[in-house]
């Protein structure tokens, strides 16, 4: 599954996810383009820590992703853009009735909009190189709902709609899009979260992670961020050149229910 030659531009990669989505792109061979809101010392260094490891181009390059004209120059900016992910966003939790307008307007902007303008920027790109792939971080809440996250399940139902949309629109080209919904995933911030869940509910690390995080995944185990970066690894490989327009679902039977 070589991706040699290819450049890659992953947004809200500086950790997480998207950082674990990189660093696989960088092992297949494929230049990356690593993003965020940042602009410091650290965030280039990690470009440069992936270019080491893997013998290939990385750079940072900041962008806000709720601002539109900054999504479509981080496009311009990276140069090439075979492989795009779409993998920025942000969370809150809270009640329909007491949701803040203003953050449900940046959830839409940095969770469903921002793909919008990247992927418009992008796609020129592709069609220049004759070869595209578009892969879309969306979520399980994407295909089903939980109570208090309006605005992150609208914006990730809205992506995979998206996706759709874009699959259909390069159907009889070199370009595939597809969507992969993850359950919960292991990152540094859902580690963060589990000593002070401990606390709240008086459980055992194990009893937090079964019983409450992983409640709705029957696997009763977290997805990988390296589990991540392989599935769309796959996904830019020829191997999966005639699978366009679908989503793939990384999260332990959680949406088999």
């Amino acid at each position: 599954m070589s991706l040699s030659g290819k450049t890659a531009v992953v947004t809200g990669s500086n950790s997480g996810i998207g950082h674990g989505i990189a660093v696989e792109l960088a092992k297949a061979g494929a230049n990356v383009v690593i993003n965020s809101f940042t602009d410091r010392p650290e965030d280039h260094e990690m470009a440069a820590e992936i270019a080491r490891d893997h013998s290939v181009e990385a750079r940072y390059i900041q962008a806000d992703m709720s601002d539109g004209d900054q999504c479509r120059a981080l496009i311009e900016k990276a140069g090439a853009c075979d492989i795009l992910i779409n993998n920025a966003g942000i969370q809150h939790v809270q009640p329909i009735d007491q949701f803040p307008a203003e953050t449900w307007d940046r959830i839409i902007a940095i969770n469903m909009t921002s793909a919008f303008h990247t992927t418009a920027a992008a796609l020129p790109k592709m069609r220049a190189a004759g070869w595209g792939r578009v892969v879309n971080i969306a979520s399980a809440h994407g295909l089903t709902a939980s109570p208090f996250k309006s605005a992150y399940v609208t914006a990730k139902h809205g992506v995979v709609g998206m996706t759709k949309v874009v699959a259909l629109e390069t159907a009889e080209e070199p370009i595939t899009a597809n969507a992969i919904c993850p359950g919960y995933v292991l990152t540094p911030l859902v580690e963060a979260q589990i000593p002070d869940t401990m606390k709240e509910y008086d459980m055992t690390r194990e009893e937090v992670i079964r019983n409450v995080m992983l409640q709705r995944q029957p696997s009763k185990q977290f997805a990988t961020v390296e589990q991540m970066g392989g599935t769309v690894v796959f996904l830019c490989s020829d191997a999966a050149a005639q699978i366009t327009g679908t989503t793939i679902s990384v999260d332990g039977g959680w949406t088999a229910l």
